[in-house]
């Protein structure tokens, strides 16, 4: 009996391991970028349809969407085990902390069970749920084609917009618009830009494993230059878009005041990785760089919507910060 007992609480002990090292692969802090990518789309369904507006379904949407990016990542890390035995010998799957085949059969579960909520919730969310977790696979091989990488992960992340806004539109006949295209231009360009800065820290690795990335061919000095110059491409171009006439909306203050912060963050982005783009720091770095990414995805909130913008402003930059910082290993 004692000895029964014993195993009963080794194996539960065992499990919590796996849990814990598990949650710790998925780097929470990364949640933000494909909640708020998602939160897009939810809020401009009821926005549009705020009659029809329905909390739950909203919830259990953005729900899926915060978990989506914690989830997928278990299989990148998975399919980039090769360069992250250089860049992050630390992480749970390297150490051997977290058994690859089981942390896949649970991201493979929960992504069926994610499936199964939104075909019974929404079945033309499905498109997106679907590009989403295919595009995640893709990125690991055309992570070492220059750009093709970057554009990628950019497509993934704007697929979460799509998809929370299927998931709640309930049913309205979608329209598309220059707004809309414009506002799924943007994330997929913030977020692309976003994963080129964390390519620095990357550097050895993905050199040695032949991953050519962009920071890879062009090398450490020219790259921390065009870190800078590319930082006010998400500025520029919106400004573009605005003085083209791309959105809808009437351009509020609060919008005004979100891109002014939004644009010192997505500078000061560029500037720490032109200062460091190798070692500890240009790890640390990441946190100014998510924070810059998700910031600026709020801030296309505020084009129709600059109440919530302003709350989720706020959270998304305290809590990235407050995520990070419970991680806190460079190397893991």
């Amino acid at each position: 009996m004692a000895a029964r007992t014993e195993m009963q609480l080794t194996a539960w002990q065992s499990l919590g391991v796996f849990l814990s090292a598990y949650v710790k692969s998925m780097r929470l802090y990364y949640a933000f970028v494909t909640g708020i990518a998602g939160w897009i789309g939810v809020a401009y369904a009821r926005f549009l349809h705020p009659e029809t507006a329905s909390v739950p379904l909203a919830a259990v949407t953005l729900g899926i969407l915060f978990l989506s990016w914690g989830i997928n990542q278990i299989i990148n890390d998975y399919l980039g085990l090769a360069e992250d035995r250089i860049n992050a010998p630390h992480r749970p799957m390297v150490t051997g902390e977290l058994e690859p085949r089981a942390a896949l059969m649970l991201s493979f579960t929960l992504l069926a069970l994610a499936a199964v909520v939104t075909w019974y919730l929404a079945p033309w969310a499905l498109i997106p749920l679907f590009a989403g977790i295919a595009l995640n696979v893709v990125y690991e091989y055309a992570k070492g084609v220059p750009v093709l990488g970057n554009v990628v992960f950019g497509l993934m992340i704007s697929a979460c917009t799509a998809y929370g806004f299927l998931a709640t539109n309930n049913g309205y006949p979608v329209q598309v618009t220059s707004g809309r295209l414009s506002v799924l231009g943007l994330v997929a360009l913030m977020n692309g830009l976003m994963t080129y800065y964390t390519y620095f820290k990357d550097y050895a690795g993905d050199k040695a494993a032949g991953k050519i990335t962009a920071v890879v061919l062009q090398g450490i000095q020219r790259a921390r230059t065009t870190a800078v110059v590319t930082s006010f491409l998400p500025s520029v171009i919106l400004w573009v878009l605005i003085g083209l006439g791309a959105f809808e909306s009437t351009i509020k203050p609060t919008f005004i005041f979100l891109f002014v912060v939004t644009f010192f963050l997505q500078v000061w982005t560029g500037v720490l990785y032109h200062k460091y783009p190798t070692g500890p720091k240009a790890y640390f770095s990441l946190v100014t760089n998510f924070r810059a990414c998700t910031c600026g995805q709020v801030m296309l909130i505020a084009l129709f919507n600059p109440e919530l913008a302003l709350y989720l402003y706020v959270a998304a930059y305290v809590f990235i910060g407050f995520l990070f910082g419970l991680h806190g290993d460079h190397q893991g």
